[in-house]
């Protein structure tokens, strides 16, 4: 298999430093580390494999002897990853940029990894939901064909980065002292609130966000004949992103079929036990790569309805984990 050079642009912030410990927990065939970020992170330190790399300010200079290119997103995406793709690196995108380009893959490796072939230079890591999504909706999908889908999700403030979790541990902190944080990370107080908007609104009165659950799904699994639906909602939870599913299926499944098409795929763990009060939380999923999958029920309203409820760590298998597996797949495929 050898080993390959690889550059982490925005190594500094919180999916670059995941990229760092997933490629290490991984054991990814690591030649040279390159660490890169914005010029305000230069030379903050970072360990991988127990040596010290300094982080360095991106440049088209970084991308020199790479081999592959992991990208924990933000504006640098735009600005060097298609430069990057030209002098031969291959590009592993967490971005949205490049997501809906008809000629870059958008994978999520257990459900299409053979995507990974046709790239010309950049892959295109999906949106942390719709990876979430994507894994169980194959696994339904590839047993009964899935009609339709309405997903309503409650998404951890560490999604917003940062600034996300430090402003809902100070308004906590405020709010039981009796004093006021007014918010600026998020639209409305977050602390002991549900905020049912992420990212901007757009047609139709539906956030950016629920449109990429929408359109990322359908490029995902080559069908957009799936009518698909979302609400997303920011929750006041650290870490991983939970998802209640309503899926119409083509073919019949009762609970017990389902859990058992769900415990046979890739990735996914079915934590399932009503009577044990056993069933995917966040507090449990964080710094996991699984997808948990419980509350599978039939939809008692139509014939060919199920009902799940999914849990997985947005910032590993929503983001760093899926991009590593991206890179596996282009070292396994020979598509460096």
């Amino acid at each position: 298999m050898g080993t390959h050079n690889v550059v982490i642009v925005g190594a500094s912030g919180a999916v670059g430093q995941e990229l760092i410990r997933v490629l290490e927990e991984r054991q990814f065939p690591v030649k040279t580390l390159r660490l890169c970020a914005t010029a305000r992170s230069a030379g903050k330190p970072l360990i991988f494999r127990g040596a010290t790399h300094l982080v360095e300010e991106a440049s088209m200079d970084s991308f020199k002897d790479m081999d592959i290119a992991l990208f924990a997103g933000g504006a640098a995406s735009k600005e060097f990853g298609p430069a990057a793709a030209v002098a031969g690196v291959v590009v592993i995108d967490n971005s949205s940029y490049f997501r809906l380009d008809p000629k870059v893959p958008l994978v999520v490796p257990e459900v299409n990894p053979e995507d990974v072939k046709w790239h010309q230079g950049i892959i295109a890591n999906p949106n942390c939901s719709t990876i979430i999504m994507a894994v169980p909706l194959k696994a339904i999908y590839d047993a009964a064909g899935v009609k339709r889908v309405v997903v309503s999700t409650y998404q951890a403030v560490s999604g917003a980065g940062a600034e996300g979790i430090e402003e809902l541990t100070g308004q906590v902190k405020a709010v039981l002292a009796g004093n006021e944080y007014p918010p600026v990370k998020f639209a409305h107080q977050i602390a002991f609130n549900l905020i049912p908007h992420i990212d901007v609104f757009q047609e139709m009165d539906y956030t950016k966000e629920e449109w990429k659950m929408v359109k990322e799904t359908h490029k995902i699994m080559h069908d957009d004949t799936i009518g698909i639906t979302a609400t997303t909602v920011r929750v006041p939870v650290y870490r991983s992103h939970s998802e209640s599913i309503n899926l119409e299926t083509n073919i019949k499944l009762d609970a017990n079929q389902a859990r058992q098409v769900l415990s046979n795929f890739p990735g996914i763990i079915v934590q399932d036990d009503p009577a044990a009060k056993n069933y995917p939380m966040p507090l449990f999923t964080s710094h996991r790569d699984e997808v948990f999958v419980g509350r599978v029920r039939e939809d008692n309203s139509i014939a060919n309805g199920l009902n799940i409820w999914v849990v997985a760590d947005q910032i590993r298998k929503g983001a760093a984990t899926n991009a590593v597996q991206i890179a596996e797949l282009v070292v396994k495929y020979g598509s460096l």
